[in-house]
Parts: C-alpha cells; sequence; structure tokens
C-alpha cells in the first residue's frame, strides 16, 4: 500500500495510536524510551515536537514496521531513513543469493520466501507439491500462498484437518494486522476468514489438539497417503531496508518418517 503525504497524520496522534496498539501506558512508553511523561504527552497532542532521534526512539520501544516509521518522519518534518528497494536490482543480489542458498538447503523439504501479504517471492523445487491440481488462477502473480492453502479450490481440497490448520492461520493473519494496522492485510484477512467449507475460526488463541501436542500440524490428502508437516518461520536479522524486512522464510519439516520418506522419494534422493 502506497501512502501519500496528504494521507499522513500527525505525528503525535500517530504515536498515540501506535502506543494505545500495544497496549502501553504513556507511562510505561516513556519509561521504557527513557523520556518524561510529560514530553510524551505533549508530543503526543501535538504541543511539542519531537525530534528526529526521539521519534525513531519511540517508534523502536513500540516495535513499529520499517515503512510505518518512515511515515512517523514524514510527519514529523523529516525525510524518511528506510529505503524499500525492489528485489530485482543489483544491491539486493547478496539477498537474493542468501534466500536461495536456504532454500535449496531445505530440499528435499518444502521451503518458501513470502513478503508481508504472504505473496510468494521464491520457493525450491519440492514446495511444487503443494501447488499441484490448484486452479491457474490461484497460481497466477503474485501468488498468494494463504490464499492458495485455503480456497475452497486449492490446498484446501485435500487437507485433512482443513479446520483446526484453517484456525490457526487465519489466528497467525489477525495477529499480524494487530501488529501493523495495514489495511490491506486486513483485507486479506477478512477474505480468508469469509472462504466457505470450514468451521469459523476460533476467537483468540487456537488450542493444539492434534498432532504431537507440540505444534500443529498441516495433514495433506496424497492419493492414498496423508502426509503431514510442521514448519518454521525465519525472517532477517537486522534489516534497515523495508523489504528485507518484510521477507519471511516458511521452511516445512515432515512430523513423521511416511512423510519424510515420501519427499526424499519424489526428489530422488
Amino acid at each position: 500500500m502506497t501512502t501519500s503525504l496528504s494521507d499522513v497524520r500527525p505525528v503525535g496522534e500517530q504515536l498515540r495510536a501506535w502506543r494505545q496498539r500495544r497496549r502501553l501506558s504513556q507511562l510505561e512508553l516513556a519509561s521504557d524510551a527513557d523520556v518524561s511523561t510529560r514530553h510524551l504527552s505533549f508530543v503526543e497532542t501535538g504541543r511539542s515536537a519531537p525530534s528526529r532521534e526521539m521519534v525513531l526512539r519511540l517508534a523502536e520501544h513500540l516495535d513499529v514496521p520499517l515503512r510505518d516509521r518512515n511515515l512517523l518522519l514524514v510527519a514529523a518534518g523529516y525525510a524518511p531513513v528506510y529505503a524499500e528497494t525492489s528485489m530485482a536490482e543489483p544491491r539486493m543480489d547478496s539477498v537474493r543469493a542468501a534466500l536461495r542458498q536456504v532454500l535449496r538447503g531445505h530440499e528435499p523439504y518444502p521451503a518458501v520466501v513470502v513478503d508481508r501479504f504472504w505473496n510468494l517471492i521464491d520457493a525450491n523445487a519440492a514446495s511444487a507439491f503443494f501447488m499441484e491440481g490448484a486452479p491457474p488462477e490461484l497460481l497466477e502473480p503474485p501468488l498468494n500462498v494463504l490464499r492458495l492453502s485455503m480456497h475452497p479450490a486449492g490446498m484446501a481440497r485435500n487437507i485433512v484437518n482443513l479446520g483446526e490448520w484453517r484456525a490457526h492461520m487465519i489466528e497467525r493473519v489477525r495477529r499480524h494486522v494487530a501488529l501493523t494496522a495495514d489495511p490491506s492485510l486486513a483485507q486479506l484477512y477478512r477474505e480468508l476468514r469469509d472462504y466457505p467449507g470450514a468451521e469459523e475460526p476460533a476467537a483468540g488463541p487456537v488450542p493444539v489438539t492434534a498432532g504431537d501436542g507440540v505444534v500443529v500440524p498441516l495433514r495433506i490428502r496424497s492419493g492414498d497417503s496423508e502426509l503431514s508437516f510442521f514448519s518454521t518461520v525465519a525472517t532477517f536479522g537486522t534489516p534497515i531496508d523495508i523489504t528485507v524486512a518484510e521477507l519471511a522464510i516458511e521452511s516445512f519439516y515432515p512430523a513423521d518418517e511416511a512423510t519424510s520418506v515420501f519427499l526424499r522419494e519424489r526428489a530422488g534422493w
């Protein structure tokens, strides 16, 4: 989503909204950021103009996403400090190489790289398993992996524990919406929530009711077999570029020996 300068609210109003979203009092935030409560109050009400350093310090303690830190800076009268570099640019060569190394190293198990909307950026060969049988419209760029997995015509057709997996993933998206306040992500959340074919998502943390009680498994029907996966998510440490900060690598692992054997045989290992 692109925000024009005319859309930017006063910096104090934005900071107050982020503080309330993080469920922090003025006293708590002031203490964490080592500023006076009085000064923070003046900043939020517009009675005091924050310095560039103050804006960045408060944004850091509020865990504001990098793209929104730029908006805070612009609203306060300062230039943005975080670049948003296209993945196709030469300066991203090292990032692309690192991603490919991780993806290749995870084979024969599936792994994907997604952006903040769960749009597919890259994937290894093993991840093609998840896309088999999906209609062409779900595979057109930008391929959204959440839409692919939960659309009734996508992976949802073969997910054995669809209700449990769907509730887990929708709760995960809901937390991201709460963290980022991104309206486009909120729209995706509503779309996924309203897909037919499974019970309503749980309101709050989703209890673990299957698998070994450690993680929520993804159980997929493949022919006469049932495969079981769990996943991990990795991000770049200390990013200062918006694009890099919003990348995530989701790696899927076999949750049982039968799934491991299936994937190894499929890859010809």
